[in-house]
């Protein structure tokens, strides 16, 4: 029986947040993997990659598996009805219902955090408390039938956990191996915590455009 995931495509998207899972369940024997847009028109991901979504909003059968990625792009669609009436339609009978990176601010803005523990990028993490969620710094969360991830990198750890979650252990670390999963960065800079204050500033800084932009929308929502 095929197992099929839907992977919500947007411009600017992060190209990790959906590449990233996209090969972890891609890797799966007879799974379906749709990239999902509002048109089957050309998008470019944040790093500037061209693709094509393979099935619009319209046209998408019912999906196992909902992931939301996140990006810069997520800014322009969280008051974009069409966008949130996929999310909760397809949330409705999905199996799991998912996130990478600021995709959780959509599945909040759908209405889907309610009372929910749920996680997002560093940076963002303090605007699911805007949603009725509770933020955690962890980088899988998982509440009910909702698995949401930390930013990008993420991806390829919570691509695993669902994997997981659906089809056990076993193949989870067959799909790990198969896709040579075994992380050593070189360095110790990858969560705030960690990176020294400078890296942290540099960061924060060359991330502060959309951080300004999500202040300025949830600003208006209060």
């Amino acid at each position: 029986m095929t197992l099929r995931f839907g992977i919500l495509a947007f411009p600017n998207v992060q190209l990790l947040d959906f590449a990233a899972p996209y090969d972890a369940f891609a890797a799966v024997p007879d799974a379906e993997v749709l990239l999902v847009s509002q048109t089957t028109d050309t998008l470019r991901a944040s790093t500037g990659l061209s693709f094509l979504p393979a099935v619009t909003f319209a046209d998408c059968p019912q999906v196992d598996v909902l992931c939301v990625p996140g990006g810069a792009g997520v800014n322009a669609l969280l008051g974009d009805e069409p966008t949130l009436a996929f999310i909760r339609d397809q949330a409705a009978a999905a199996q799991y219902v998912t996130s990478v990176c600021t995709g959780s601010l959509l599945l909040g803005a759908a209405g889907l955090l309610q009372g929910k523990r749920a996680t997002s990028h560093w940076y963002a993490r303090d605007f699911l408390k805007h949603y009725g969620a509770t933020p955690v710094d962890e980088r899988i969360v998982q509440d009910g039938n909702v698995i949401t991830a930390g930013g990008v990198t993420s991806g390829i750890d919570f691509g695993l956990a669902v994997i997981q979650a659906l089809k056990g252990q076993l193949e989870a670390e067959t799909v790990q191996l198969s896709i040579e999963y075994a992380p050593k960065p070189p360095f110790n800079s990858g969560t705030p915590s960690e990176a020294l204050p400078e890296v942290l500033s540099a960061a924060k800084k060359r991330l502060a455009s959309s951080r300004l932009e999500r202040e300025a929308f949830f600003a208006k929502l209060r």
